[in-house]
């Protein structure tokens, strides 16, 4: 059966409206959901138009809008918590142990947290003149509680405008789950947010003296060995964050140190999923030129 002259045109000029119109898109490039514009944005890195640092941002804040509190947040079992009964001759050790500025309170007996406790307002207490005045409840500040879906975008945007840097993540039932920060959504954003002890980014180790170094976790075990002439397995683990974790037999917080002759190491930052920096002492007969 022969097809009609005017079919065929039909045919060949729907085809070339449907080829044109791939051009079009192409070469406009409109993306129609987050991931193609993200692909979008790399191309355009590979063109050098943005470079690394602007892309990974972009790429966070086009993330966070599509992550929850519950994704980010540092568990219950993992918060530090103080009672409101607590003495200020047990509280400072534990404040200055923990590292941090803000502190949930608990209410005795039933546990719920009641409120903050900020380490700046310890400052003009005396653990001598107010060893039997002190009472936590004197310095309490308002906490605030959120539920485990909020979004990322929505809180940080909260966080600004309110202007406080800690939530209290409660579940569906109202009991608390966990605890969120402002600088946990911003390193979403960002990534990792250093502090002064940190090594530059292009190098793992930073020497502070010939026999004290800050290593970043992430340094791999090999490159480990090669610096400092020692002989740590490869075989299990592949960064020496890693392999001091397992010689600790669980995930070490800030201050905690072990020794693995001929080094002392001490955690100097440390989240809820891994370390992140150590301090490195060798024994002075160890110790490198």
């Amino acid at each position: 059966m022969t097809t009609p002259i005017s079919d065929d045109k039909t045919k060949r000029k729907k085809n070339r409206q449907s080829w044109l119109t791939r051009c079009y898109q192409i070469l406009l490039r409109q993306p129609h959901n987050t991931q193609q514009l993200i692909q979008l944005l790399r191309d355009a890195k590979q063109r050098a138009l943005l470079n690394t640092q602007a892309l990974k941002m972009i790429e966070g804040v086009l993330q966070i809008s599509d992550r929850q509190v519950r994704d980010i947040m540092v568990p219950r079992a993992k918060m530090v918590l103080i009672s409101d009964h607590a003495s200020l001759a047990e509280l400072l050790p534990l404040v200055i142990a923990s590292g941090h500025s803000r502190f949930p309170v608990i209410s005795h007996p039933n546990k719920e947290v009641i409120g903050l406790l900020l380490a700046k307002d310890l400052l003009k207490y005396s653990p001598i003149e107010e060893k039997n005045t002190f009472n936590v409840n004197d310095i309490l500040r308002h906490a605030v509680f959120i539920p485990e879906s909020k979004r990322l975008d929505s809180l940080l945007e909260e966080f600004q405008h309110k202007h406080y840097h800690m939530a209290i993540v409660v579940d569906e039932y109202g009991a608390v789950s966990g605890l969120v920060t402002i600088e946990d959504v911003l390193e979403e954003i960002v990534g990792e947010i250093e502090d002064e002890y940190d090594a530059n980014e292009e190098d793992f180790v930073q020497k502070q003296n010939p026999q004290q170094f800050i290593v970043k976790a992430l340094m791999p075990i090999e490159a480990f060995n090669s610096y400092f002439d020692s002989t740590f397995t490869t075989k299990q683990f592949d960064t020496i964050g890693g392999f001091i974790a397992n010689r600790f037999g669980y995930l070490p917080k800030r201050g905690a140190r072990i020794h693995l002759s001929p080094f002392h190491f001490k955690i100097l930052r440390a989240d809820t999923r891994q370390i992140r920096l150590l301090q490195v002492t060798l024994n002075k007969q160890q110790a490198t030129s």
